[in-house]
C-alpha cells in the first residue's frame, strides 16, 4: 500500500471528523430549543464587545508560542471556539499544542501502520480513533470541571443571598462567595468581581462568565441576575430560588443517571465487545481472522460492519443520553 494512498485516507478521515463536528454545532444552534432560548437571552450585548472587554482585563491567550504559527491559526475558521473549549477544560494547553498533537497522532498511526504492514482499513480506522481519544480526554476534563462548578454553585448562591440580606451589595457579596467557594468556581467568581471593579457592568461581566463556563447552571444564574437588573425585585430571594432550582435539577439528573445505568453499561459492552472478540480471535487463530483483510469479500464485510457498528453506537449513546 503506497504512502500517498494512506496519507489520503488519513486526511479524508480528519475531514470527515471536522465535518461531523461542524454539523453537530449547526444542528445545536438551529434545532436545540434550550440552546436557542438561552442564546436569545444572553445575546443582549455585542459578543465582539464582550470579547474585547474580556481580553482587555486579562492577558490574551496565545494560540501558539511561535509567532508564525499563531498568525496561521488566527486565519482558520472555528479557532476561537476551539480556544474557548480548551479554556473550559482548565488544562494549560494552547490551540497550537492541540494541533501539533493531532498531527502527531495522525502521522504516528500512519508510520506505525507502514512499519507493521497493517492493512489500509486498519490505518484508516486508527488515525481518526487517536484523534477521537484525544478529544474524549479533553471533553472529559471539561465535563468534570463543569460538574465541579455546578455542584458548588448552589452553596455559593445561598452565600451571596445571605450576604445581601446582611447588608452587603451584590459586588461585595460576590467577593465573599469567591473567597469561600472551592475551585474552580472561586476562580471564575473572582474574575467576575475583578471585571466589575475595572468598570465593566454587572450584566456584561456575568455574560462573559457564561461564555467562559459551559454550564447551564451558570447560565440560569446569569439570566436570573440580568432579568432582576432589568425588572427590579429582591435579588437575594431570586438567588435563593435559583439555588433551589439548581439543586432540584441536580437531584433529578442523579436519579436519571441511576435509572439509566443499566442502559449505559449495556451500550459500553455492546460497543467494546466486537473489537475485543476480533482481538481475541486474532490471537487464537490469526489465519482465520486474517481473511477479513486479505480477501476482497472480507474487506467489503469489514467496511460494511464498521459503518453499521458506528451507526449503532451513535444511536445507542443518543438513546441513553438524557438531558435534564
Amino acid at each position: 500500500m503506497s504512502t500517498a494512498y494512506l496519507t489520503f485516507l488519513s486526511l479524508t478521515a480528519m475531514s470527515m471528523a471536522l465535518l461531523a463536528w461542524g454539523l453537530r454545532g449547526i444542528w445545536q444552534q438551529m434545532f436545540d430549543p434550550r440552546y436557542k432560548a438561552l442564546a436569545r437571552r444572553l445575546a443582549t450585548s455585542d459578543p465582539a464587545r464582550l470579547q474585547s472587554l474580556s481580553l482587555s482585563l486579562r492577558p490574551r491567550r496565545q494560540l501558539s508560542q511561535w509567532a508564525w504559527a499563531e498568525n496561521i491559526l488566527q486565519t482558520l475558521p472555528g479557532i476561537s471556539q476551539l480556544d474557548i473549549f480548551l479554556l473550559q477544560t482548565g488544562l494549560k494547553l494552547s490551540v497550537g499544542q492541540i494541533t501539533a498533537g493531532v498531527m502527531a497522532l495522525v502521522l504516528g498511526s500512519l508510520l506505525v501502520g507502514l512499519m507493521l504492514n497493517w492493512p489500509a482499513w486498519l490505518v484508516w480506522f486508527c488515525s481518526p480513533a487517536g484523534v477521537a481519544l484525544l478529544w474524549t480526554f479533553l471533553n472529559h476534563h471539561r465535563t468534570q470541571r463543569m460538574d465541579h462548578i455546578g455542584n458548588a454553585l448552589p452553596n455559593a448562591l445561598d452565600l451571596i443571598a445571605r450576604s445581601m440580606q446582611a447588608g452587603h451589595a451584590f459586588i461585595s457579596a460576590l467577593q465573599i462567595a469567591a473567597k469561600d467557594s472551592p475551585a474552580p468556581l472561586s476562580t471564575e467568581l473572582r474574575a467576575v468581581f475583578d471585571e466589575i471593579n475595572f468598570g465593566v457592568s454587572s450584566s456584561q461581566a456575568l455574560q462573559s462568565l457564561s461564555n467562559r463556563v459551559a454550564s447551564e447552571d451558570i447560565r440560569y444564574f446569569v439570566v436570573a441576575v440580568i432579568i432582576q437588573s432589568e425588572t427590579g425585585g429582591n435579588l437575594a430571594e431570586v438567588l435563593k430560588n435559583t439555588a433551589m432550582l439548581i439543586r432540584k435539577r441536580q437531584n433529578i439528573a442523579g436519579l436519571v443517571r441511576v435509572l439509566s445505568a443499566e442502559g449505559r453499561i449495556s451500550a459500553v459492552i455492546l460497543s467494546v465487545m466486537p473489537f475485543a472478540l476480533a482481538a481475541l480471535m486474532s490471537l487464537l487463530s490469526p489465519g482465520f481472522i486474517s481473511k477479513l483483510w486479505t480477501d476482497p469479500i472480507g474487506l467489503k464485510m469489514v467496511y460494511t460492519s464498521l459503518c453499521l457498528m458506528l451507526l449503532g453506537i451513535l444511536w445507542m449513546w443518543r438513546l441513553i443520553k438524557i438531558r435534564v
